[in-house]
């Protein structure tokens, strides 16, 4: 359990991060997430993170409003990612600790955190799954 508390996303997070465009619509969007079996995706535009799009804000898209008692499917699945999107998002760079990593995911309650270098590139994303698997390769030795 002490090798945990030194290790970094750099050794755990997933170098090799699906990004989607602004513009796509959330059919395509929905289809992403059923073939990849992911659970968020940044948000790319002209080679920056502008935000992440995540199964939830899909959801919430058809959540009952007093305006809107009854959504039309194929109206909301129109939208935009642009739409629905969350432009203001949680992200790590790759020396920060599990630890923290860990702290963060449980006091907001997210599956994935975006990892950005030092010039805000995407240099990965970083899962539950990957704290998990820390947690349990550290415990073995």
């Amino acid at each position: 359990m002490y090798k945990f508390l030194e290790q970094t996303v750099d050794g755990y997070m997933t170098r090799n991060v699906k990004t989607v465009q602004r513009g796509l619509d959330l059919f395509q969007l929905s289809e992403m997430f059923e073939i990849d079996d992911f659970n968020s995706y940044p948000v790319e535009d002209d080679g920056q993170v502008v935000g992440i799009v995540t199964k939830f804000d899909i959801l919430k898209c058809f959540a009952f409003t007093p305006s809107q008692m009854l959504p039309r499917y194929d109206d909301l699945m129109r939208r935009k990612i642009s739409d629905i999107m969350t432009p203001e998002f949680i992200y790590v760079s790759p020396d920060t600790r599990l630890t923290r990593v860990l702290q963060i995911m449980v006091d907001h309650r997210i599956r994935s955190i975006i990892v950005l270098d030092g010039t805000q590139k995407l240099v990965g994303i970083i899962a539950r799954e990957d704290v998990i698997a820390a947690l349990k390769a550290t415990a073995r030795e």
